[in-house]
């Protein structure tokens, strides 16, 4: 799997992975991961979805305002 397959099976990794580590934080009061990574992973899905605005999901961190749906 190459190019957009593969940045599409890197948006869900990421949206899940980032997805767990929200719920960690907030609702278990019990970082898994530094901010300083998270922040790297959320602007890496942002730049994702810049490019393939198709495949954004309903759950991905960067659209999500207020509680989870």
């Amino acid at each position: 799997m190459g190019g957009a397959g593969a940045d599409l099976a890197r948006m869900r990794s990421l949206t899940a992975e980032l997805n767990r580590h929200i719920y960690a934080y907030h609702v278990q009061d019990a970082p898994t991961i530094p901010d300083a990574e998270y922040d790297r992973m959320f602007v890496e899905l942002q730049a994702l979805e810049a490019v393939h605005p198709e495949a954004i999901s309903n759950d991905s961190p960067p659209f999500r305002v207020g509680a989870a749906p």
